[in-house]
């Protein structure tokens, strides 16, 4: 049996649960870059505050190697109900966080983020259901990962190191140096 025939059980989960797309993909396909972590640490406000967040999770060498332990991945792609208008979106960032942005901007910006965080809390317990279903046919290293920081609690027990939602929270793609946008995975959704 192939993998799509191994786990097509999870891509029809995902399409039933409202994904735009859900594909099997060989976990070889994953590109995993240190420049992408980069990026958390030179832009991203979550920095340092969230345990799912670099630096509490495996670094992109480190999660190299633990992805060589796979074979398989879920790819799956969901929508976000958040659309702005391009010029706002191309500075995006920085008409949310300049405090001397213009009002206008920064209100476009704000409604922006918040219709995105809003949609992305939707996705989280779709993810963790198709862990659960996976985990339960007995892929039991199957992980979900979250797009964006994680928003579960309004500030994170970085202080005493220990989740309070273990069972609910995800590092974020992109935390351990995964690149969404790299042309093996964008292809194949």
């Amino acid at each position: 049996m192939n993998s799509e025939e191994n786990f097509s059980f999870l891509v029809e989960k995902a399409l039933e649960m409202g994904a735009a797309d859900a594909k099997i993909i060989p976990a070889s396909h994953i590109c995993v870059e240190d420049r992408v972590v980069l990026k958390c640490k030179s832009g991203c406000i979550s920095y340092g505050k969230k345990l799912t967040c670099p630096p509490y999770v495996p670094t992109p060498e480190q999660f190299r190697k633990i992805l060589s332990e796979y074979q398989y991945a879920l790819l799956v792609k969901y929508l976000s109900p958040a659309i702005a208008e391009p010029d706002i979106i191309c500075s995006i960032y920085r008409y949310w966080l300049d405090p001397k942005a213009p009002e206008d901007k920064k209100r476009k910006a704000q409604d922006f983020w918040t219709y995105h965080f809003h949609g992305t809390q939707n996705f989280s317990p779709m993810m963790l259901e198709l862990e659960r279903l996976a985990f339960n046919a007995g892929y039991t290293f199957a992980l979900a990962f979250m797009n964006g920081s994680c928003r579960l609690c309004e500030t994170c027990n970085i202080e005493k190191g220990l989740c309070l939602h273990p069972t609910q929270a995800r590092m974020t793609e992109h935390a351990v140096g995964i690149n969404i946008s790299s042309q093996q995975l964008t292809s194949k959704l």
